[in-house]
């Protein structure tokens, strides 16, 4: 596999994306998602990803879309991040094809232990024997490590199903990336949010002050201007 300076910058903006969804410290990140090729050019997929909320506490991954119930944050603004980084990730695609003249139909990201790991996946999925929910079962299992035995007896038979079909297509319908990363205290959307509305709040309170200055201002004019009359009325009664 070939990765370009362009394929980088785009890992690195997938991060930083990432980064700043994530409202809180975190441990580490997986991200599933998939582009579909229909009839007539027609594309359609889908994308989701967990974190693991940092502390000393085991903690339950946090889906994506949970989100902005959780920490307050409104559906319309958070949603549109959510596709700015799926239109990245659609961008390294439209990359990786160009320099490996091969699409790949489903991508795998993981963050953690200071590694950004990359996997990409060649399956067709038009004609895949598993539906996208098979599908995102198997990524909780493998990923987020799922117990087996959290699963019916029908989801279970899926999982190992595919798990077993993977390991055999392991190295030919695969291509994989990893680099090392440093992560640092990233600004987030709970961070602009404040920072907006504390913008917001200094900029109503510099109105207010500069309102007050003004009419302070209006008001001196009129108690000069009294004076004035007042000292005129004076001169001509003398």
């Amino acid at each position: 596999m070939t990765t370009t300076l362009k394929m980088k910058r785009l890992y690195n903006e997938i991060q930083q994306k990432l980064f700043y969804m994530i409202p809180e410290k975190w441990d580490r990140i997986y991200l599933y998602a998939s582009v579909i090729e229909g009839m007539n050019n027609l594309e359609t997929g889908e994308m989701f990803f967990y974190y693991f909320p940092k502390g000393i506490l085991k903690k339950d991954p946090i889906n994506v879309y949970e989100v902005p119930i959780k920490f307050n944050i409104e559906d319309s603004k958070y949603f549109k991040l959510a596709d700015e980084l799926y239109g990245v990730i659609k961008k390294l695609r439209e990359e990786y094809y160009e320099i490996n003249k091969k699409a790949w139909s489903n991508i795998t990201i993981s963050i953690e232990n200071f590694k950004f790991i990359v996997e990409y996946d060649f399956t067709d999925l038009v004609n895949s024997a598993y539906s996208s929910y098979d599908r995102h079962l198997v990524f909780r299992y493998k990923y987020l490590k799922t117990g087996i035995n959290t699963y019916n007896k029908k989801e279970r038979s899926i999982i190992l199903e595919y798990m077993e079909n993977e390991d055999a297509k392991q190295d030919e319908m695969k291509d994989t990336y990893i680099e090392g990363i440093y992560k640092t205290s990233t600004h987030n959307v709970i961070d602009y949010e404040k920072e907006e509305n504390e913008n917001m709040y200094q900029k109503e309170e510099t109105n207010k002050i500069e309102k007050e200055l003004k009419e302070e201002k209006i008001e001196m004019k009129e108690k000069s201007k009294n004076q004035i009359l007042n000292f005129d009325r004076k001169d001509t009664q003398n």
